[in-house]
C-alpha cells in the first residue's frame, strides 16, 4: 500500500546516514520508507539540512494546530509536506508545473515558520532544486512575482515593497495580506 504522505518526518534518516544505520527501512530506490509494513513517501534527501529543519518545525507546528484550528492548520500541513516532497509531485520526477507548485508551498511554509521575517528566493530554490538550485532562480522569482500580484507575498528590496517585474538586484519575500495564518 502506498501513501502520499509520511508519518512524522523525523523518522527519515539523517542526511548522509544510510537507512541501515538510522531510521526506518527504505525501499531500494530510497523514494519511500517502510513503517509497520506500510510504504510512505520519504522526504526529498536533497533539501539542505537547515531548510529541512525549518520545514519540519513548520509541519510539526501546523500539526499541533489541527485539533484547535483545522481550517488554518490543514493548508499549513499541506504546504509543509509538499515543500518536503512528501506530497504533490514526486521529488524524483520533475515537471515545470510540479516544481512551481513545490516552490509556492516552500515559500508559504518558510514564511509562516519565520513568523514575520523575510526569506530569500534562493531558500525556496534550494529546497526544490537541491545542488542545482541556481537553475531554478528565474522560475522562483517568477513564482514569487505571481504570489506578489495575488497578495500572498510582498516582494521587497532594501526593506521597501517593490514591483518585482521592474526590480533589479536582490529581492526578499515577505508575508502578504492574503497568506493568512
Amino acid at each position: 500500500m502506498t501513501h502520499e504522505s509520511t508519518p512524522p518526518p523525523n523518522l527519515d534518516p539523517t542526511p548522509g546516514q544510510s537507512p541501515s544505520t538510522s531510521g526506518p527501512e527504505r525501499t531500494p530506490d530510497g523514494h519511500h520508507i517502510i513503517v509497520n509494513g506500510r510504504k510512505w513517501r520519504a522526504s526529498d534527501p536533497s533539501i539542505p539540512e537547515k531548510l529541512r529543519a525549518e520545514l519540519v518545525a513548520e509541519l510539526m507546528a501546523a500539526r499541533r494546530l489541527v485539533r484547535t484550528d483545522p481550517e488554518h492548520a490543514r493548508p499549513r500541513v499541506q504546504d509543509a509536506k509538499v515543500a518536503l516532497g512528501e506530497r504533490g509531485e514526486a521529488w524524483w520526477e520533475h515537471t515545470d508545473q510540479g516544481r512551481s507548485q513545490r516552490i509556492v508551498a516552500t515559500i508559504k511554509a518558510l514564511l509562516r515558520h519565520r513568523d514575520g521575517a523575510t526569506i530569500c528566493p534562493s531558500d525556496a530554490a534550494k529546497v526544490v532544486g537541491g545542488t542545482d538550485w541556481r537553475e531554478l532562480m528565474d522560475r522562483t522569482r517568477n513564482v514569487a512575482a505571481c504570489l506578489h500580484r495575488d497578495g500572498v507575498v510582498e516582494m521587497r528590496q532594501r526593506g521597501t515593497r517593490v514591483d518585482p517585474t521592474h526590480a533589479h538586484g536582490p529581492l526578499r519575500i515577505a508575508l502578504g495580506p492574503e497568506l493568512g495564518p
